[in-house]
């Protein structure tokens, strides 16, 4: 077993050289938030944990070379530095306080209409936190024209586990939709009270795991199933998905009044179909008058459209693909927003 002190290397000595690194997006160093674990010296070698606040972490690779740099620097002696990570992601305590459901952070992605893609990039969203090591799970709120379950090749009714629903389960995804309890085909004409239960039964009827986050994939538009969402259901932040085109992005600004007025944080702005058809910028406009942070753009890819019509993500089809690298660094990002979001109102969490 390692020791704590060797060769005249002291584990204080490591401790206040790490605390001159900081975690980048929440402009703390890493001995202030916590997050260094099972310090270990032997002779000349060095190891710690890092413990981060997302496996989906996008500078990880940054507080690696940082920290090791600094343990070099300012600990005499020390020739070897070996990081190795964990993750433990914040959780939204208004959640837990609200709803009996073991979910950490419950994100909800929007658009102001539909045939942006919304569903898309929910989908290519949750499978790409679920390559990064992430819990995740998908609910489609979209109760009148449920599309997930063909993003994700699913079909059938869920099983019953007591009184509660179980989640399908595809490329490491917890799925519950609307679409699986419905005839295909088959219209729903509600509102108003059989709407808002509906939609809050897909959350409290559902035996969901432990999951860090429940991506909500919303109807387009601005109506019931937003209000009656943020009514039941503490969400984290949203998520604003629109075309390039002015039509687009004029739909997505009432999509964010709507979040805006229902008091959801907006999380970003996500231009989907980027290109020479229909042109590009769009989104970080609107995100300029929103006033929320351009997360960035996925450029328009057949691919992407065809892996949502047979079930086949195009971050699993085609990962080298513009467009595939561009939603697994937007489902970073994402995730690198919650750790932001989270982790002054959750004190009581952060990692010791």
């Amino acid at each position: 077993m390692f020791g704590r002190k060797n060769n005249g290397i002291t584990e204080d000595a490591v401790r206040k050289a790490l605390s001159t690194v900081q975690e980048p997006e929440l402009y703390k160093d890493l001995i202030t938030l916590n997050m260094v674990r099972d310090i270990t010296i032997s002779d000349d070698q060095v190891g710690f944990t890092i413990v981060l606040t997302t496996p989906a972490c996008p500078l990880r690779s940054q507080m690696e070379n940082e920290s090791i740099a600094a343990v070099k620097k300012l600990v005499p002696g020390v020739n070897q530095v070996n990081v190795r990570f964990d993750a433990q992601v914040r959780t939204d305590k208004r959640i837990a306080g609200k709803l009996n459901i073991p979910v950490k952070n419950i994100i909800a992605v929007a658009s102001g209409k539909g045939g942006v893609g919304k569903s898309t990039v929910s989908t290519n969203l949750a499978v790409s936190l679920a390559l990064e090591g992430a819990k995740v799970g998908v609910l489609d709120a979209d109760i009148y024209g449920p599309n997930i379950p063909m993003m994700f090749g699913l079909s059938g009714k869920p099983r019953l586990d007591g009184n509660k629903m179980v989640p399908f389960t595809a490329f490491g995804v917890e799925v519950i939709s609307m679409g699986f309890l419905v005839p295909e085909g088959k219209a729903l004409v509600w509102r108003g009270p059989m709407l808002h239960k509906a939609i809050q039964q897909l959350f409290t009827d559902v035996r969901w795991g432990e999951l860090d986050y429940l991506i909500v994939d919303l109807p387009p538009g601005t109506g019931d199933a937003q209000l009656s969402l943020a009514q039941s259901v503490p969400l984290t932040g949203g998520v604003i998905v629109t075309g390039p085109q002015a039509v687009a992005v004029s739909d997505a600004l009432r999509g964010a009044e709507a979040f805006q007025q229902l008091q959801v944080p907006i999380i970003g702005v996500i231009e989907n179909m980027s290109g020479e058809i229909f042109g590009s910028g769009g989104g970080e406009g609107a995100a300029i008058k929103i006033g929320a942070e351009f997360l960035g753009r996925v450029d328009l890819d057949a691919r992407v459209r065809s892996g949502g019509d047979t079930g086949k993500p195009i971050v699993l089809e085609a990962p080298e693909s513009e467009a595939a690298k561009s939603l697994r660094s937007l489902a970073r990002k994402i995730a690198a927003r919650i750790s932001v979001m989270t982790i002054e109102p959750d004190p009581e969490l952060r990692i010791i």
